[in-house]
C-alpha cells in the first residue's frame, strides 16, 4: 500500500503555478515551476523563493538546555547568544553525523533547531532519549512552514534592513509576523523566514509580490551543489564522519560531545579519504555512486547552469584530495576526466 504523502501549508499554491510536483522525504514538493536552469539563474541574479516547510523544527527549553545541546551538538553554544544561530552537527558515538542542522539561539533558557525533512524522526528520538531533568525537547514542526528567500536582491526586495549572516529577528513582512533568519542553503544572500503555518499563504503571495520568482527542489540541489554545502543522506551520513567530509571547522573538539573523541583521533592522525569538490574536464554529469578510479564515489553530482559543466562532490583517497588532482569517474560506463577544486566550485565574480 503506498504510503500517502504529507503536503505543506502552500501545496495548493505550487499547483496553481503549475509546479511539478513530487515525492520527496515523504512529502509531496515541487521540483521545479519554469525549469531548474531559470530558477536557478533567477537566485544567483536576482531573487528566488523556495517553500521548504517540510523541514522539521525542534524547541528545546529550560535551565539545562544549553548542557544538554553541548552534549549532543558538536559545535561551541557558548559562542552565540540570543538572536544568533550557528550551523551544527548532530553526532553519534562514532562521528557519524545523524544530521547538519542549524540552532538558533532564542534567549538564555531556549533554542529552536531547523533540521532535514527525512531526519525530523530519528533526530527528534535522539534528542528525546539524551533529555536531563531541566530539559525539554518539543517537535513543533507541524506549527510552522519555512520559507527561503535567496539572491543578490532577495532582502532590497523584502524592504527589509541589512544584518548579519546567522543573525535572526522577529518582526512583519507584508503584515504577516514571522522570523526573519538570515540563513540559507544556495550561497546567496537572503533569509529564512519562518512563520505560522495559517499565516504560510499570506506571506508567500506577499513575497511573489514583491517580485521573487519560485522555485523548486531542483534548483536548490544545483545552487548547493555549486557552492559545495552538503546535502545529509549523500554527501554526509550517520556512516560518515565530519572530519573527513571536511567539515571539522563546526566541531568543537575540546569539548565533550557525542564521537568527539573518535573525531579527535581521526583528525589526529588524519582521515584515510575525503569528501573534495571537482569538475569535469570531458562533456559528462557525474551522478551519485558513480565510481571514481583509485577507490572513491560520487555522492552528488549535476550539470552546473552557472559553469555550463558537470560539476560534483565526491570521496576520494586523502592523497587525491588537493585541489588540481585529476580524477577518473566512471560515466555510465565510461572513463571520464574530472579535476579536484577548490571550494566553492562557484563564486560569482566581484563587479
Amino acid at each position: 500500500m503506498a504510503q500517502t504523502l504529507l503536503r505543506t501549508p502552500l501545496h495548493d499554491r505550487h499547483v496553481a503555478l503549475g509546479a511539478r510536483m513530487v515525492p520527496f522525504a515523504g512529502w509531496e514538493m515541487p521540483v521545479q515551476y519554469e525549469g531548474v536552469i531559470p530558477e536557478h539563474k533567477a537566485v544567483r541574479s536576482d531573487c528566488g523563493v523556495f517553500d521548504v516547510s517540510h523541514m522539521g523544527e525542534f524547541e528545546v527549553e529550560g535551565p539545562r538546555a544549553t548542557e544538554l545541546l553541548q552534549a549532543t551538538l558538536s559545535n561551541d553554544l557558548e559562542k552565540i547568544g540570543p538572536g544568533q544561530a550557528q550551523y551544527t552537527l548532530l553526532t553519534n558515538e562514532r562521528g557519524g553525523i545523524i544530521d547538519d542542522l542549524i540552532v538558533y539561539r532564542l534567549d538564555e533558557f531556549r533554542y529552536l533547531l531547523i533540521v532535514n525533512a527525512a531526519n525530523r524522526e530519528p533526530d527528534g528520538r535522539w534528542l528525546k532519549e539524551r533529555e536531563i531533568p531541566g530539559s525539554d525537547v518539543r517537535d513543533v514542526s507541524d506549527e510552522y512552514a519555512l520559507l527561503a528567500v535567496q539572491g543578490p536582491r532577495a532582502i532590497e526586495r523584502l524592504g527589509l534592513p541589512k544584518a548579519d549572516q546567522f543573525t535572526f529577528e522577529e518582526g512583519q513582512i507584508g503584515g504577516v509576523q514571522c522570523m526573519v533568519n538570515r540563513t540559507g542553503y544556495t550561497g546567496e544572500d537572503g533569509c529564512e523566514l519562518l512563520v505560522m503555518a495559517e499565516d504560510a499563504e499570506a506571506l508567500w503571495d506577499h513575497v511573489l509580490e514583491c517580485g521573487a520568482v519560485p522555485c523548486g527542489l531542483g534548483a536548490r540541489d544545483t545552487l548547493r551543489l555549486e557552492v559545495c554545502y552538503p546535502l545529509h543522506g549523500n554527501d554526509i551520513t550517520p556512516e560518515t564522519d565530519a572530519i573527513s567530509a571536511g567539515l571539522g571547522w563546526c566541531c568543537a573538539l575540546d569539548k565533550e560531545f557525542s564521537g568527539a573523541q573518535e573525531l579527535r583521533e581521526i583528525k589526529a592522525l588524519g582521515p584515510v579519504q575525503r569528501l573534495v569538490p571537482f569538475v569535469m574536464e570531458e562533456k559528462a554529469i557525474p551522478r551519485q555512486r558513480m565510481a571514481i578510479e583509485g577507490g572513491g564515489e560520487v555522492t552528488s553530482g549535476t550539470h552546473s547552469p552557472m559553469l555550463d559543466r558537470g560539476i560534483g562532490l565526491g570521496y576520494v583517497p586523502a592523497d587525491a584530495a588537493a585541489p588540481d588532482t585529476p580524477l577518473t569517474i566512471d560515466v555510465r560506463g565510461k572513463p571520464r576526466r574530472a579535476r579536484v577544486v577548490k571550494r566553492p566550485i562557484y563564486k560569482r565574480e566581484e563587479s
